[in-house]
Parts: structure tokens; sequence; C-alpha cells
């Protein structure tokens, strides 16, 4: 695949999440539409979102119900596009959520692999290709980026690093929807700042890619260690989201 091909596959899938269409993401303008329920959605999302917005630089795709249609035009078109997912400027869109019982939840950074950076990097330690039988005994809390207790079923592959017999590092993937793989990745304490992590991350990558597959991976913004990571395995930022939630569910992940 080429980096064109891999972002079109990523816009598609978005057109699919939030409802829209694949060429919304490359016009000038924001655009709203009206979020439903769709089976090709990527499977841990629960639709339809009360308000979701997505950008991939040129503008932003908004996917909402239809009573915060309002509030979120009169946001989007309110400030400019590179400023609508920070404060200051957040704080309104939020300020007229919360008046609707919602509150901002989510906020994310995408990345997708740079087939001209992407290469298998080196690592100190022995690299085995894992497969879902593998993960049996390893949901644990060491390795909860890396797999999901949650959806074991879509655990599908991933990438260990071992110190003799000894997992010292994880890196798995979940097939989140039927074009496009996330990676997530883990490694012990005592073995960290030794390249694992992007060994890890650059076999994995190469793996799916090999499967016809597209990964991508998703960091915080404020997770510096994971972007640096993203940016040393061959990834490259590629797209934003931002995700409303019921205030009582927002008020419960922060207790």
């Amino acid at each position: 695949m080429t980096n064109q091909e891999i972002l079109k596959i990523a816009m598609a899938q978005s057109a699919v999440d939030l409802c829209a269409e694949p060429l919304d993401f490359e016009k000038s303008e924001n655009v709203v539409v009206t979020s439903h329920e769709n089976d090709g959605a990527r499977r841990y999302l629960r639709l339809p979102f009360s308000c979701q917005l997505v950008s991939y630089g040129n503008n932003v795709v908004a996917s909402v119900s239809p009573e915060f249609r309002e509030i979120t035009e009169n946001y989007i078109n309110q400030y400019p596009v590179e400023h609508l997912f920070e404060t200051p400027h957040l704080h309104t869109l939020n300020d007229a959520l919360m008046e609707k019982g919602q509150k901002i939840c989510f906020m994310a950074e995408y990345f997708l692999p740079d087939v001209n950076a992407l290469r298998a990097l080196d690592c100190p330690y022995e690299l085995r290709l894992l497969t879902q039988s593998d993960f049996a005994d390893r949901y644990l809390p060491e390795w909860s980026n890396a797999l999901c207790k949650d959806r074991k079923h879509l655990d599908v592959l991933g990438v260990g690093a071992y110190d003799g017999d000894k997992l010292v590092g994880l890196a798995g993937c979940s097939a989140d929807c039927e074009s496009m793989w996330q990676i997530g990745i883990d490694v012990l304490p005592a073995y960290r700042r030794q390249g694992i992590a992007s060994a890890l991350t650059s076999r994995l990558a190469i793996e799916i890619l090999n499967r016809g597959k597209v990964p991508f991976y998703c960091a915080a913004w404020c997770n510096v260690k994971s972007v640096r990571n993203a940016i040393k395995s061959g990834f490259r930022p590629a797209w934003v989201e931002m995700t409303a939630k019921p205030c009582k569910t927002v008020d419960e992940m922060n207790n």
C-alpha cells in the first residue's frame, strides 16, 4: 500500500464511523451529519454519537444526534479549525453541552504508518510473533494497553519481546474494523528506554500490512512518550477526534 492508499482507507472508515462520506474530510468547509448505528463502524464505538468531532486537518466533520446539531454547528463555525480541539475555545462547546447533560470526554490523536519511514527496528531481546491463542493468560494489568480483556475476540495478533522465557514487552493489535487494526503497546518498567517499544510497534505494523490491513495507533496529546514511540516506529499524525459523553459517564470515570 502507498501512503495515499492508507489515508484513503482511514478516511473511508472514519466516514462509516461518522455516517459521513469519505470526501467530506477533504472539503474546505465544515460538515455536520446525523449519527446513527452502523454495523461497519469500529467495534468499540457506541453509536449514535451525541457529538463527535473528527479532523484530518482540512476541516471538521461532526457527527451528532439531532438535539446537538445547532450547538455543534455554532461551535465549529465560530473558530479556526486548528483551534477547535483545544482550550480555551473548547470550554465554549463543553459549557453548551453541559446544558444538555453532556461533557467532552475523549480527545485523542491518531497515527498512520508512513511506508517510506516504516522499517523493522532492532531490539536487544528476542522477538516472537504471537496469535490469539498466545494471549489467554496475558490479560493482566501490565499488558492492558496491548490487550483488551473486554474484547478478547478482537485481539488477533501481537509481537512479544522476551528476556529468556520472560515476556518483557508486548505489542498487540485489535481488529477494530474490517480494514484497520489498532496497535497497543506495553513494556515492563524495568525494561523501558531500550528501544523495545519501537521495535515491537514497527514489527507489528509490518505484520499487519503484510496481511492487507492498515495499522493505526492512538495516543493522548499529553502522552509524550507514546507520541514519541509512534514517530520513532514510522507512524505520522493523521487525524484527531473529540467525543462527548453523558455527564454521569464522565463523572464516574473521574471517580
